[in-house]
């Protein structure tokens, strides 16, 4: 089975220039925007999420380009909130396996209970760039590539939620 075509107005888009509103319809444009996000960040990747949506986070495409990311930068920051992380951890969630190999620069942390009813979801990249859903359990969503504003704003609610949450053991490194 093969996945649909990506629209083409997605292909355009630079981190830091492209300042177009665009609007997710599908999880695969979703995904995409994602990617690109991933793929031209330089230094620091921020997701908040509900359950790590595997059909975002747990594509190849996506974890080769975090792999990417930590690996040829070295000053590189990704952080990424999960309200719930049992189930990923236990599915065996291949971005969960990815933050423990390269736990110096990605880290993943539950937030305190006071936001776990928080229904939003969204990736900023270089603190200029975002994907954004409305509703963690849906597709759609926005993208902009250059908002400095706006993600600033999602990124100003991440740093607040992040500063009041911890790690969860079942995301955690073990060390045997």
């Amino acid at each position: 089975m093969s996945t649909p075509p990506v629209p083409e107005r997605l292909f355009a888009l630079r981190l830091g220039l492209s300042n177009n509103v665009i609007e997710l319809q599908t999880c695969d444009e979703t995904g995409h925007a994602c990617d690109l996000l991933a793929s031209q960040a330089s230094l620091s990747l921020d997701i908040f999420s509900r359950e790590l949506d595997p059909a975002l986070y747990d594509r190849q495409a996506f974890l080769d380009e975090i792999a990417r990311f930590c690996k040829q930068n070295t000053v590189v920051n990704v952080r990424i909130l999960v309200q719930e992380p049992t189930r990923p951890a236990r599915e065996g969630h291949r971005l969960i396996d990815l933050s423990r190999r390269l736990s110096s620069k990605i880290e993943i942390r539950q937030p305190h209970a006071d936001y776990r009813s928080w229904n939003e979801a969204f990736l900023v990249a270089d603190g200029c760039g975002f994907v954004h859903r409305k509703f963690s359990d849906r597709s759609e969503g926005t993208a902009n590539f250059h908002d400095p504003t706006r993600s600033r704003r999602l990124l100003d609610f991440f740093t607040e939620v992040w500063e009041r949450s911890e790690q969860h053991p079942e995301v955690r490194r073990l060390y045997l």
